[in-house]
């Protein structure tokens, strides 16, 4: 039998690597923002315009900072992983409106367009065997 036949008998641990990078680097994109404070918030929350939303930016923006930093760590350990996975989603789908409503190029908003892509399939996929939620 070939090797990378044999590999498929490896997915779990493969969705477990990839939880663990993803999360990890979601909750290091994450923290700064949420320790930024009002003012970060503001800001960040000042994406939502991109998607028609002008209300409450600050409330947006801490959201948006506990889902990448808190988030991340629940994506991480695979909690309550698919509303995880779909707040990851709307994030990165509020990143990429606002970088391309700025004017910005595909390439510009490439990472969130790619993390995107990442967390709607693993909101699909599920976690796996090796986390807390189990699937």
């Amino acid at each position: 039998m070939p090797l990378f036949t044999k590999l498929g008998k490896y997915n779990n641990t493969a969705l477990l690597l990839l939880r663990i990078g993803i999360g990890a680097m979601m909750m290091m994109h994450g923290y700064p923002k949420l320790s930024g404070g009002v003012e970060k918030w503001e800001k960040l929350g000042g994406a939502m315009s991109a998607i028609g939303i002008k209300v409450l930016p600050t409330v947006w923006g801490f959201m948006a900072a506990i889902t990448e930093s808190i988030g991340g760590l629940f994506f991480l350990l695979g909690l309550f992983f698919r509303p995880t996975s779909f707040f990851l989603l709307f994030t990165m789908v509020v990143a990429t409106a606002m970088h391309l409503k700025d004017g910005e190029t595909i390439m510009d908003a490439s990472h969130s367009i790619e993390l995107a892509v990442v967390f709607l399939s693993m909101f699909i996929i599920g976690p796996g065997r090796y986390s807390v939620d189990r699937d």
